[in-house]
């Protein structure tokens, strides 16, 4: 390899921190990191506070924030990729204005996006009470969904036994506190991966957002979790993020 392609090759490498949604764990990722590793990228998939091995730890929204600032600064990242799942695009909206110039670029799957002064509650689709309600019945965490609630996502029974049998109940104060952003996460440079077979359209926050020239939409034919029922292609959706 000549000097030129081996200084673009290493200039296109990145750093990928892989946050997953509620109830789950790093483990979510297991069959996304080898596909990123193997092309000569980093890839480290995080538990936040208060799941999987990390029970018990207690957790509100600006822990998980935390979180992922340092494990970035635990391991000297930059050109981090930072990629949220679901809930966990709100904390990892946060933590990608934080970092600065390390961030090259932020990647919500499917995901939630930070609004300062808003949480994840307040755009439930019931509205936040309701999910509020359902944090204090049970003890101060949102219940992970059942099996049936899996249906029509594209998962087969085993993925959808596997989801399942993993999850953890998710710290309720992640959920109701409030986002805290300098500025719009419109300013951010994101790509925005939209699963169909969970809804068609982005929601109205994500629709505005994508009006903004630092933002860019995929989508992907499969439902919520694509980590799941579409790895390979997830794990392609990433690496195109940082193709020069």
């Amino acid at each position: 390899m000549n000097l030129e392609l081996r200084l673009r090759y290493l200039a296109a490498m990145a750093e990928f921190v892989l946050v997953p949604g509620a109830w789950l764990g790093a483990w979510a990722w297991d069959e996304v990191v080898p596909d990123l590793r193997s092309a000569g990228h980093g890839a480290y998939p995080l538990t936040l506070s208060g799941l999987a091995e990390k029970q018990g730890v207690p957790a509100g929204q600006q822990t998980h924030v935390r979180d992922i600032i340092n494990e970035i600064e635990r391991h000297d990242l930059h050109d981090v990729v930072l990629v949220g799942h679901s809930y966990s695009g709100i904390p990892v909206g946060q933590a990608g204005e934080r970092i600065g110039d390390r961030l090259t670029r932020v990647v919500f799957v499917d995901s939630d996006v930070p609004i300062d002064g808003e949480s994840f509650t307040s755009g439930w689709y019931e509205g936040p009470a309701a999910l509020e309600a359902s944090i204090a019945e049970n003890g101060g965490f949102w219940q992970p969904l059942n099996a049936a609630d899996y249906d029509g996502q594209g998962l087969t029974d085993q993925q959808i036994a596997r989801i399942v049998g993993g999850f953890t109940p998710h710290p309720g104060p992640t959920l109701t506190e409030p986002a805290v952003m300098e500025r719009s996460i419109g300013e951010l440079p994101v790509t925005y991966v939209k699963c169909l077979l969970d809804s068609p359209e982005p929601s109205d926050t994500v629709v505005q957002l994508l009006s903004s020239e630092r933002w860019r939409l995929v989508t992907m034919d499969t439902g919520h979790w694509p980590m799941f029922s579409q790895p390979i292609e997830l794990a392609g959706v990433l690496l195109d993020t940082v193709q020069p």
